[in-house]
């Protein structure tokens, strides 16, 4: 453990968990899977409570098949029996001994330090969050996946990191875009997965323990635990409704090409995806969470047509030999939101924690090259400032 490592932990609040060394290690490249064994193969029986055809919820589907129905909601709260883990679920290994060894020998998980200077001018502009209503669609970045969504009246955070500094990472470079003491009365949140820069228990502590949490299978009882008493975990392709002033929201919970890891002994025991969230009326917003470039994408935009914004990961991806199964780059990120069927593009997942080694400012400008490469409209590009706020237009 590195001494940064070691500073974070005594200045986090206390907490039960402790970070494994290798939290945020990715899949490995194909070339490193023979080093892993077993795992990708292997099938654990389908969970009570499980819709069928779930035990083969990873298989790629024909582009062209008609899409399966959307699932009918399931209960808030509902109480759920999982397989013991979702290695099946992986769409690469997970890295071995030599892939480990590399990335030590390299150290290229930092920016070069000629880079840093970048810091200073990435963008932070936070300003008041729009007025909303029943009707009102608008997201706000609070920086990394921390958005603040407004839906059919309902206030919803995704991955909330309020916190200066997380497990095993240095500190954020641009403060959080909205004070905590700012945000409006929070009606539910979305988890993606449980690495640490995306479930922070010290931001999950300000909440109300009533608050509903939405959460990827198997992570019910880590949240039981910690007082929360309206707790909801899904499977892939799952949904439940929140009621709203403006009518339910549908919220699913949708594939991602990613992995999950909090301790030392719980390696892909809970699951990982994105989130789908459908208005009153009908328009569409898809936060990624923490993802690769795969086939997923153009899967899911096939089954929720319509996506009006995607909320997608465009940082933290170089090495690209260690990073790609895992986390999209800018130009991924591009054809993520093109196999979605989106019409516009919010990147995310930069500008906030340094957490890999392309220069701080790297992926803004890849981003609009990749967009503008497109020959799509320059204003379905949202790449906010940290703090900023944009409306969705009514269709």
């Amino acid at each position: 453990m590195t001494e940064q490592t070691e500073r974070s932990l005594a200045e986090q609040p206390p907490d039960t968990e402790r970070p494994p060394d290798t939290e945020r290690l990715p899949p490995a490249a194909p070339g490193e899977a023979a080093e892993r064994g077993g795992g990708a193969g292997h099938t654990p029986g389908p969970a009570t409570g499980q819709t069928p055809g779930q035990a083969t919820a990873n298989a790629p589907v024909l582009p062209h098949a008609t899409p399966p129905p959307l699932t009918a909601p399931r209960p808030l709260g509902e109480p759920r029996t999982w397989p013991r883990d979702f290695t099946h679920r992986l769409t690469a290994p997970l890295p071995g001994v030599r892939a480990l060894a590399r990335i030590a020998r390299e150290g290229k998980l930092r920016p070069p330090p000629e880079t840093l200077a970048e810091i200073q001018q990435l963008p932070f502009e936070p300003g008041p969050m729009p007025a909303a209503d029943t009707t009102t669609l608008a997201v706000t970045w609070a920086g990394h996946a921390s958005w603040i969504i407004r839906i059919g009246g309902l206030t919803v955070l995704t991955d909330p990191v309020w916190s200066r500094k997380i497990l095993g990472t240095p500190a954020r470079v641009t403060p959080v875009g909205v004070r905590w003491e700012d945000l409006p009365p929070v009606d539910a949140v979305v988890i993606s997965h449980n690495h640490y820069d995306h479930l922070d228990a010290p931001t999950l502590k300000r909440l109300p323990r009533h608050t509903p949490l939405l959460l990827p299978a198997g992570m019910a009882p880590w949240a039981r635990r910690r007082g929360f008493t309206r707790v909801t975990d899904l499977d892939w392709w799952e949904a439940v409704e929140l009621p709203a002033p403006g009518g339910p929201v549908r919220v699913d919970f949708v594939p991602a090409h990613h992995w999950s890891k909090r301790t030392l002994t719980d390696t892909c025991r809970s699951l990982w995806g994105g989130w789908l969230l459908t208005a009153p009326d009908g328009r569409r917003i898809h936060f990624a969470g923490d993802t690769g470039y795969g086939h997923w994408f153009e899967e899911i935009g096939r089954r929720y047509p319509g996506i009006d914004l995607a909320l997608l990961p465009i940082g933290a991806y170089d090495p690209r030999w260690m990073l790609r199964p895992v986390h999209t780059d800018p130009e991924e990120a591009v054809k993520a939101c093109q196999d979605l069927g989106a019409r516009a593009l919010a990147p995310m997942h930069w500008s906030t924690f340094l957490l890999s080694g392309e220069p701080p400012l790297e992926p803004l400008h890849r981003i609009r090259a990749a967009w503008a490469a497109t020959g799509r409209p320059r204003a379905d590009l949202w790449d906010l400032p940290v703090g900023a706020s944009r409306v969705l237009a009514v269709r």
